[in-house]
């Protein structure tokens, strides 16, 4: 899931309807008010994991794991999902990816996935928020069975959720 800066939007992605479902929040922050406002079929793969979206809200990003892309769009509404329009995608190094995060002003990516030795690789991008300038950087392996990640936002702290004996 994601959610717009400000808290009044909330995005679910799901693989098994390949789609990302967008919700209003009539109080931000507060789930319990959010109703349906539009929905996007991921029609690149056929297995979305994560979204992320640039700051301003006129790019998202999906992560996949039926090909291992990540999938760039261009938003022609900020933060709605019903106006996307597929731009490019590149393959990432991680089989099986499960997340993806950007740092705030676009010059880094971050996939996170149950392939490989279990890492996050971290890609730097020479274009601002252009997936095809990525670069593979490095990765760090985590072990186990990583599924999602998020940055502080000063980058001094990651926190990573995973699937251990079933237990999340």
């Amino acid at each position: 899931f994601f959610f717009k800066p400000d808290g009044t939007r909330l995005y679910v992605i799901g693989n098994s309807g390949d789609d990302i479902d967008q919700y209003d929040l009539t109080t931000a922050w507060d789930i319990s008010t959010a109703s349906t406002n539009g929905r996007f079929v991921v029609a690149q793969d056929g297995t979305p994991k994560d979204l992320h979206f640039k700051p301003d809200g006129l790019k998202m990003y999906v992560i996949g794991a039926t090909y291992d892309d990540v999938y760039e769009y261009d938003l022609s509404t900020a933060w709605d999902v019903t106006s996307a329009s597929y731009l490019q995608n590149i393959s990432i190094s991680e089989p099986n990816p499960e997340g993806l995060f950007f740092k705030p002003d676009g010059t880094k990516m971050y996939t996170i996935g149950l392939g490989g030795d279990d890492d996050i690789d971290e890609y730097n991008l020479s274009t601002a928020w252009d997936i095809t300038t990525a670069s593979l950087l490095q990765a760090f392996t985590i072990g186990g069975t990583p599924t999602s990640m998020f940055f502080r936002q000063d980058g001094l702290k990651a926190f990573i959720t995973q699937q251990t004996s079933g237990n999340d």
